[in-house]
């Protein structure tokens, strides 16, 4: 089933190789997103001021926790996706593709219509500062409403990556990224529009990196184009499609809610606390990025080879993610024990001897069993892949369950050391599901497969 020259087929090669050549392209758009967001934050600060600044970071959480949601939600449609791909079964594919625009609006619609109705309690419920409350309101308004353009984003990149395809949504990115940039200072100093100006930028230069990978779509992918036809879903493909998208995005947002809740610890341990918190955070999302894009790799390379029943494929293509994220794990373990305090020092812009000492604590102690980090994040996306969905979701709600007793039991007794060993303690409470039901799975044990016991790994 030919899709692309872009598009790489994951069921044929070197493992190692495909993981690395998809992989790249998602790691270089998260780290834009990632490098573009500081930016994105130092204008409204620079330009607004810090009540501005303050109404942004006071509903961050809140948009974060819908993005991480649509976001996963469209990662579980493509999985279904990339293993029409791996069968070769273009006729269900496209019809995988329908649903998923179908399913994905459909649940936009009731979830943003929901949160708009109900978005004045809920910024209470998040103690948005009374100062701050008219401006974040009306920042996040926008956002909002805007869902219906992230999800359409997520949606034709990760159909795009289900095939293979990772280079045309970071092409997209950047370009998006750059637009935002741009648009920040029209919207904000040309109209005057303070904060909504930020939303409607971000809004706004969404939508064009929408209409890009329509025409690119259109242009470049027939295979998936839609018809009519195919928005006929059947009762077995609405159970199928929403199993995989809602235990992805529940997974998402569990982890979301989760650190939301132990925020609300931290925020009681006074301002140097909070500045070395959120510095330290800022460090560990670069260092981890690496382990969370193989991870999200690893959900459509074992889709697109579950499709093509290459069980020995999954298996080698499990153990080189795990050897290619351990390289980059013992790096950081040495990074995060030479260079936190000059880090943690640069970020928070400050010589504050507190602030340097728990942000640098916080990155040495976790950092140093980021490899259980690991191991969770290859395993949970992979059972995605091969369609284990209660294994993955019962670690996220060990997380949000831990997260729940660490901030309201630990950190009242032991202050922020119950923090910073918040997480190495609950990833090897999350780790163990993971580890028995990947063992214990029949699909990945030796002697399954469809090529009569030779080599599949290399197939």
């Amino acid at each position: 089933m030919k899709a692309s020259r872009t598009a790489l087929d994951l069921t044929r090669g070197k493992p190692m190789r495909l993981i690395l050549l998809f992989a790249i392209p998602v790691f270089f758009g998260n780290l834009f997103q990632i490098l573009y967001s500081l930016v994105d934050t130092k204008i409204v600060g620079s330009i607004l001021g810090e009540d501005a600044l303050a109404a942004v970071g006071a509903v961050s959480s809140l948009y974060t926790l819908l993005t991480g949601f649509f976001g996963g939600l469209s990662l579980g449609f493509s999985v279904i996706i990339s293993r029409c791909y791996g069968s070769g079964d273009e006729r269900a594919l496209k019809r995988n593709v329908a649903g998923s625009i179908l399913l994905g609006f459909g649940t936009a619609a009731v979830i943003i219509v929901g949160v708009a109705l109900l978005l004045k309690p809920i910024l209470y419920l998040l103690n948005v500062p009374e100062q701050q409350l008219s401006m974040a309101q009306g920042y996040i308004r926008i956002l909002v409403w805007g869902m219906f353009i992230t999800l359409a984003y997520n949606l034709c990149a990760n159909m795009l990556r289900a095939i293979g395809d990772s280079v045309t949504p970071l092409i997209f990115l950047v370009l998006a990224s750059v637009l935002n940039i741009v648009l920040d200072y029209v919207f904000i100093l040309g109209f005057g529009m303070g904060v909504r100006g930020a939303a409607a930028a971000t809004a706004f230069s969404q939508l064009v990196s929408v209409l890009l990978c329509l025409v690119r779509i259109y242009r470049g992918f027939p295979i998936l184009h839609v018809s009519r036809a195919d928005f006929v879903l059947t009762r077995e493909q609405v159970f199928s499609m929403y199993v995989s998208g809602l235990s992805m995005g529940l997974m998402s947002s569990l982890v979301n809610f989760g650190t939301l809740v132990l925020q609300s610890g931290i925020n009681q341990l006074g301002t140097n606390i909070i500045v070395a918190h959120t510095a330290a955070r800022k460090v560990f999302e670069i260092w981890n990025l690496p382990v969370s894009v193989l991870g999200s790799s690893m959900a459509t390379y074992c889709g697109q080879n579950y499709g093509a029943g290459k069980y020995g494929r999954i298996r080698r293509g499990m153990k080189d993610a795990l050897i290619l994220g351990g390289v980059w794990v013992a790096f950081i373990f040495v990074l995060a024990h030479t260079v936190s305090s000059a880090l943690i020092a640069f970020i928070a812009s400050s010589q504050n001897g507190e602030i340097v000492y728990w942000g640098s604590a916080y990155l040495r102690v976790d950092m140093s069993f980021l490899a259980v980090c690991l191991f969770i994040v290859i395993l949970r996306n992979s059972m995605q892949g091969f369609g284990d969905y209660k294994t993955p979701l019962l670690s996220s709600f060990i997380e949000l369950v831990g997260k729940l007793v660490f901030t309201f039991v630990f950190v009242r007794i032991f202050g922020y050391w119950g923090i910073i060993w918040t997480e190495p303690v609950i990833w090897f409470l999350m780790v163990i599901p993971l580890i028995v039901m990947t063992l214990k799975n029949p699909s990945l044990k030796r002697g399954r497969g469809t090529n009569g016991g030779r080599n599949e790994e290399e197939v």
